[in-house]
């Protein structure tokens, strides 16, 4: 016999969701599901159909569909149950809510009513990209959904390109040759990416390689699945006697190897090609 569920304090709770492999869920979120009053999701039949998968019944608790274009009803609606008491959970069909997923504006309003807000993390298709892709993890700026029309993504990722952090961007598989395109233009056939698609399903993919290479390589390809485009962080125009200067400074107080890595960092540069020109100055004199 399972445990009677613990009750929970009223409130939002926004709970992660698997991205593609059922199992993927916590034993909190479970324990969420189970106990919340009442249940509220970006789609119904998915939510129910992960909660039979994992043995929660539904009972008699409401399954309310929601989304953020829901409207300000809907929202209202269920900011009137946490106000009489009753504990929401919030999922949205796959993922952690908020993150390109709806539940913000729910969120938001709960937060600005004094209401409790809490969430149980779990799978995110961000990070898990970012631990796959082979591309530094110790700074990385989530972009969301490229723009559709060419323009507008042009414009866009000229203001991402150079930001001195790993770029994560979501993408439908019918537009990824076009945005590797557009980024070769944009940053430079040699910078490094990564693409991942169906993230923790049976054909999960991680192609590794310079813009040029994937770009070149899923040419004509017909990927299927959610896609993930990752682009290791943009360098800003560094002179070299600058960087020359940088590296005498750092090698007066520092080893060799800690004076490449500071230098690197401070000015947004390969740590590889800074650890070059140290190992030259040092074979010089």
């Amino acid at each position: 016999m399972k445990p009677e569920p613990t009750p929970l304090a009223a409130g939002l709770y926004l709970v992660a969701t698997p991205i593609g492999n059922a199992r993927d869920i916590t034993l909190r979120a479970l324990d969420i599901l189970t106990a919340a009053d009442v249940i509220a999701a970006e789609d119904t039949r998915t939510a129910r159909k992960l909660m039979e998968i994992h043995g929660v019944a539904l009972g008699n608790r409401p399954l309310i569909a929601y989304h953020d274009h829901s409207g300000e009803n809907a929202r209202a609606g269920l900011l009137k149950l946490i106000g009489e008491g009753r504990s929401v959970a919030y999922m949205s069909e796959a993922g952690t809510p908020l993150v390109s997923d709806p539940g913000y504006a729910l969120a938001r309003a709960a937060g600005e009513a004094g209401y409790l807000v809490t969430a149980a993390p779990g799978a995110s298709a961000v990070l898990a990209a970012l631990s796959l892709a082979g591309l530094p993890s110790d700074r990385f700026l989530f972009a969301g959904f490229a723009p559709a029309t060419r323009t507008a993504r042009l414009k866009w990722l000229e203001e991402l390109v150079s930001i001195p952090a790993t770029l994560v961007i979501y993408e439908s598989p019918r537009r990824v040759c076009e945005l590797l395109a557009d980024l070769v233009q944009t940053a430079g056939a040699e910078r490094q990416a990564a693409v991942a698609r169906e993230l923790t399903k049976r054909f999960e993919e991680v192609l590794r390689g310079s813009l040029g290479e994937l770009s070149s390589a899923l040419e004509g390809r017909r990927l299927k699945g959610e896609v993930v485009v990752l682009v290791d962080r943009g360098c800003e125009t560094v002179a070299d006697d600058t960087m020359e200067a940088a590296l005498k400074r750092a090698l007066e107080t520092m080893s060799l190897k800690d004076a490449a890595t500071a230098v690197a960092e401070a000015y947004g540069l390969r740590r590889r090609k800074v650890y070059q020109a140290a190992l030259a100055m040092e074979k010089n004199g």
